[in-house]
């Protein structure tokens, strides 16, 4: 009896995982090398393709954009489709960038205040 739950359990357990596994994706646009290589086919160099033409060109507006980057082509692209998407827009690293910002002029020099005098 024992043995016929933990079966059952172990089960449901691996069926669980590979549930979970399967409806996560890889934003391009926010993946590191070493997430995108763990996809079908993407290795070490094309991971690192992918980054720099992100960095170069932008985000990526769709996860078709990603047979612009060379050496990625349409069976390289319909093998991963399903595993990626498109949603962030960051730079070469899996986090958000920083947002604009200017740098505030230079304050002016104020001159120092005249010694007080006595009424």
């Amino acid at each position: 009896m024992f043995r016929a739950i933990r079966y059952v359990v172990i089960c449901l357990a691996l069926a669980l995982i590979s549930v979970v596994a399967q409806a996560q994706t890889i934003d391009i646009n926010t993946a590191t090398a070493t997430e995108l290589e763990t996809l079908k086919g993407i290795g070490p160099a094309k991971a690192k393709a992918i980054v720099e033409y992100r960095t170069a060109h932008g985000a990526f507006q769709s996860v078709d954009d990603l047979t612009k980057v060379p050496g990625v082509g349409p069976k390289i692209l319909n093998d991963i489709k399903d595993k990626v998407s498109v949603g962030g827009t960051a730079g070469t690293t899996g986090l958000p960038k920083a947002p604009a910002t200017t740098l505030p002029a230079p304050a002016t020099k104020i001159p120092p205040m005249p010694p007080a005098t006595k009424p």
